[in-house]
């Protein structure tokens, strides 16, 4: 039996985190893949399709665009490791007229928590957000902000964290 282990899977846009958090997730029996994607569009559709390609079909697939932290709490004893894919779309969603309320960042607690607290093992997904631009408008600082401090927070309970640049992973902690 494995260790349970968290990882955090870091990069920009398009720098291979997915695809590097799969081959992470493949050697794993039961995996259950946690998409927090919304089909809000025909080109976020089209990407979701070609996620869904692009993974075994043997594994288990929940939405979560709400609820995180129970759904890891709830998939976790089921399965031998959860990708989450991907703390940043999820995060967007949060936001409520460029604002986080107080019942959002109990929620956000709530979510490092459940990942701390899991028995399967996670690699979770999220963008680097810390080396941009800085946004123009303040609900764009204000998630940037929020992103960047839940990506500490989760590196913080990790055991592994990787950076992804051009497809090459770089090991930042525990390797």
């Amino acid at each position: 039996m494995r260790p349970r282990t968290v990882t955090l899977v870091l990069g920009g846009v398009r720098s291979g985190k997915s695809h590097y958090a799969q081959r992470e997730a493949s050697r794993f029996e039961r995996v259950t893949f946690v998409a927090t994607a919304r089909r809000s569009d025909a080109e976020m559709r089209r990407k979701i399709a070609d996620h869904r390609r692009d993974r075994p079909a043997s594994w288990r697939t929940v939405e979560a665009q709400r609820h995180l932290d129970r759904i890891i709490r709830q998939e976790g004893t089921i399965a031998d490791l959860l990708l989450v894919d991907c703390l940043t779309t999820y995060c967007g969603a949060l936001f409520s007229r460029g604002r986080l309320t107080q019942a959002q960042r109990r929620h956000l607690d709530a979510i490092v928590g459940a990942i701390r607290a899991a028995t399967a093992s996670i690699v979770v997904v999220s963008n680097e957000v810390g080396s941009g631009i800085v946004p123009a408008f303040k609900s764009g600082r204000l998630y940037r902000d929020v992103l960047g401090e839940l990506n500490q927070r989760v590196a913080g309970v990790a055991d592994r964290v990787v950076l992804l640049v051009a497809g090459i992973p770089v090991p930042i902690k525990g390797h």
